[in-house]
């Protein structure tokens, strides 16, 4: 048995539409994604850019990599927080570990802003950041000498959101708006090999 409503609506009930507004689903929002891509692109490649030539913000000139500084050396020499302390700081101002990181924020903040590989950039990203992430340790309270470590939130901090960005840019279809990645996807080598996109 069917019980249909006999309630019409009324000139002052307006009917609320379930079709998606066209503009809002399409342009704004493959515009908002691009503009999403290329800022976090360029929070990569300023990171590379202000380390390698000390540039004045969390570079000074003097402590440029072109000048001899470490990249990694500061940061991963004050972690006092986890059970990977030991590990980072033995790893702090090594040539392979300032290399790798280097090339990371080079890699991932050009392939971002041109929105070419963004997949494999985004699996680098993540993984920097996912060792960011434990270096900083927001899950802990305390440091390792008992002083509070100044954590707001024990899960999410700001790597986690820039982690979260890039995995929402690998599964976009929208990440090829204002990019070369449609010409890019055109290469023999990328069209066979999607991973790549």
């Amino acid at each position: 048995m069917t019980i249909r409503s006999h309630i019409r609506p009324t000139s002052d009930s307006p009917v609320r539409s379930r079709v998606p507004d066209p503009v809002v689903s399409t342009t704004v929002t493959h515009k908002a994604v691009a503009v999403l891509r290329i800022s976090t692109g360029f929070v990569f490649l300023w990171a590379f850019l202000d380390k390698t030539f000390g540039l004045g913000y969390s570079t000074p000139s003097a402590g440029a990599w072109i000048h001899g500084g470490s990249p990694t050396l500061g940061f991963l020499k004050s972690v006092d927080v986890g059970p990977f302390q030991s590990a980072f700081h033995s790893m702090a101002g090594a040539w392979w570990v300032d290399g790798l990181f280097m090339m990371a924020m080079l890699g991932v903040g050009v392939a971002l802003i041109l929105g070419v590989a963004i997949r494999p950039a985004a699996v680098v990203g993540i993984l920097v950041l996912a060792m960011m992430w434990l270096a900083e340790l927001p899950l802990a309270r305390h440091t390792s000498g008992g002083a509070l470590t100044g954590s707001t939130n024990p899960v999410t901090d700001y790597h986690f959101i820039y982690a979260a960005v890039l995995a929402v840019l690998a599964c976009s279809s929208s990440a090829h708006t204002w990019s070369l990645g449609r010409r890019w996807a055109e290469l023999p080598f990328v069209g066979r090999h999607g991973w790549t996109r």
